[in-house]
């Protein structure tokens, strides 16, 4: 028999009968979950999720489920296909035992595998003061449970809210507060709205955006401590400026966490920014080994981009969970030859204030911006973002047809600034500084994130489990 044949005869068994088990239920996993199953794979197939909800789309929280549009329990991802799996539902995975493939789990059991899909992704970063966030009328906004309990603060009526941060998510919800003519108030440390995904100079126009729309916005401020009444709830904020906000509402927007905790003592490069991998999802061990049998898709993936200089990426978007999920899964079952790169362009969109933001690229990435069409004055323009001669993203405000357009220079490492557009010039075609902050600065930090080139750098860290021999 030859190799060749003796290979491929190993992957139809693996196919028909190995052991894949899947952490993380949420959008990477269970599209994981069916590209395996579209992809012939047969065997034994394991979900495991902390939350007791099917997946859902997380999207909607923060925009039309506060809104009272939808309800929080209407989001459910659709099923593109039947998965045949074992959903272990409500129950955390505890730890990772690499040598005998198993995931331990909470409960004391343990589920074995022959491959593994670490798709745990991020949770909602805490208020920082544990006895302040137990307080009545605080919240922060990750699950479906967050964002109904918001949902009736927030239909109650109250009397004024306070979101903390000012990045997407936080300018988002202070946007439906808006439309739900609720007084509301932002804090933000850093120097405005956006500005770690963004920079100032974008940063200047979401804060007059915000203002127009009659949002209180405190830059360059941070809250010091929050106080709730006698029956223990929420009532009065103190800022870093010495003034008092008096408030019922506390949307803390602090940014995220990467889930990775579980995974202490594995071995693997696990840390702050996620879990290293390769482009093609194998995640690598703390020597930058890469691993033959662990993969890592979603928000807690982070790995190394062709576009960027080959630094490690890590990206919380909707479009890298799917993308990463599908090439995982392929990847999982298949030989060298047929597993393909995970080579995203990154790309995000906001609603807010009645703009509708999108970018594509790493914009952080730049230090010029361009404004190359529109007017910035009227909220409708599209600019794109420079580095070292070349384009490196992109951002438009209600100017989202043209997107396509900048992905593909970018794409294809086009010069910048960029050529003229045919049309729809901006008045002003100089580039200027982007004015990103100091990453060592406190503000909002952005959605997409290049961590540099060591996969076990920016916070990976080794322990030993038991005194080395």
């Amino acid at each position: 028999m030859s190799t060749a044949s003796l290979a491929a005869d190993l992957v139809r068994m693996f196919r028909a009968e190995g052991r894949i088990v899947i952490v993380g239920a949420s959008l990477a996993g269970l599209r994981a979950a069916e590209a395996l199953r579209d992809k012939g794979f047969c065997g034994p197939l394991t979900l495991i999720g902390d939350e007791t909800h099917e997946p859902y789309d997380r999207p909607p929280l923060s925009k039309q489920v506060l809104k009272g549009w939808v309800r929080a329990d209407h989001t459910k991802l659709p099923r593109m296909r039947d998965i045949d799996a074992q959903w272990r539902l409500g129950v955390a995975a505890t730890g990772l035992d690499r040598v005998n493939k198993q995931v331990l789990l909470a409960t004391g059991d343990a589920v074995p595998y022959d491959r593994l899909l670490i798709a745990t992704g991020v949770r909602a970063r805490p208020w920082f003061n544990p006895a302040e966030a137990a307080l009545q009328g605080v919240f922060t906004v990750r699950t479906c449970d967050d964002a109904a309990r918001l949902q009736a603060a927030l239909r109650a009526g109250p009397k004024r809210v306070l979101v903390v941060g000012s990045g997407f998510v936080g300018s988002e919800m202070a946007s439906v507060c808006c439309e739900l003519g609720l007084p509301v108030t932002v804090a933000e440390r850093g120097g405005g709205p956006l500005v770690g995904p963004l920079g100032g100079v974008i940063g200047d126009i979401a804060a007059r955006m915000q203002r127009d729309a009659g949002v209180d916005l405190r830059t360059g401020v941070s809250v010091e401590a929050l106080d709730g009444d006698a029956g223990g709830h929420v009532r009065r904020a103190r800022l870093s400026d010495g003034t008092t906000l008096d408030i019922d509402v506390v949307v803390a927007s602090l940014g995220s966490i990467r889930n990775v905790e579980w995974l202490a003592g594995a071995g693997l490069a696990a840390g702050f920014w996620g879990v290293g991998c390769d482009a093609g999802c194998r995640a690598f061990d703390i020597n930058g080994v890469v691993t033959d049998n662990v993969f890592v898709a979603g928000d807690v993936a982070r790995q190394p981009h062709v576009l960027y200089e080959y630094q490690f990426i890590s990206m919380e978007h909707w479009d890298n969970a799917v993308c990463g999920a599908q090439v995982a899964a392929n990847n999982m079952i298949n030989l060298e030859t047929e597993r393909r790169p995970h080579l995203p362009l990154p790309s995000f969109w906001s609603g807010q204030f009645g703009v509708n933001i999108k970018g594509v690229g790493v914009c952080s990435f730049g230090d010029e911006i361009v404004f190359t069409q529109g007017s910035p004055e009227d909220y409708r323009f599209a600019a794109a973002y420079g580095h070292r001669g070349r384009i490196v993203g992109a951002v438009t405000f209600n100017h989202g047809k043209w997107l396509p357009y900048y992905a593909a220079m970018i794409e294809r490492s086009a010069p910048f600034p960029p050529p003229p557009p045919g049309y729809d010039r901006a008045p002003d075609p100089a580039p200027m500084p982007a004015r990103f902050p100091d990453p060592r600065v406190p503000t909002e930090m952005p959605d997409v994130v290049l961590t540099g080139h060591d996969p076990t750098s920016r916070g990976a860290e080794f322990h030993w489990t038991r005194e080395p021999a």
